[in-house]
């Protein structure tokens, strides 16, 4: 498996960690403004750095973002995260948890099947 799967592999991992022990819920230091999955977690290039100063090109998960949305503000929010094409902007807070540990799960256990095979 190349260094590339391996790192996506551990960042979803991290990611459905943080999704299943409730990350996703209001911010302590800003309880007013909702969490952003992928953008308000470590898998984000920019978290933390409210300048943005990293592109969303550079990121890892934009190998799932369909390539007429990747010029989105927010282009992790349009990844397709089952058959029907729904993508967190497409789905309400909770709706968007349950898809998008599902949706997780389903691409860890296919990486970890290529790194067997």
């Amino acid at each position: 498996m190349s260094e590339e799967k391996r790192e996506l592999l551990e960042k979803l991992k991290f990611e459905l960690a943080f999704v299943e022990d409730g990350g996703y819920g209001r911010s302590v230091r800003t309880p007013q403004r909702s969490t952003s999955p992928f953008q308000d977690s470590l898998t984000c290039l920019n978290f933390g750095d409210p300048s943005g100063t990293h592109p969303c090109a550079e990121c890892i998960l934009m190998q799932y973002v369909p390539e007429f949305r990747k010029g989105e503000d927010v282009p992790c929010h349009h990844i397709p995260l089952d058959e029907a094409g729904r993508t967190i902007s497409s789905l309400d807070a909770i709706e968007a948890d349950e898809v998008l540990k599902r949706w997780l799960r389903h691409e860890i256990n296919r990486l970890e099947a290529e790194l067997v095979g």
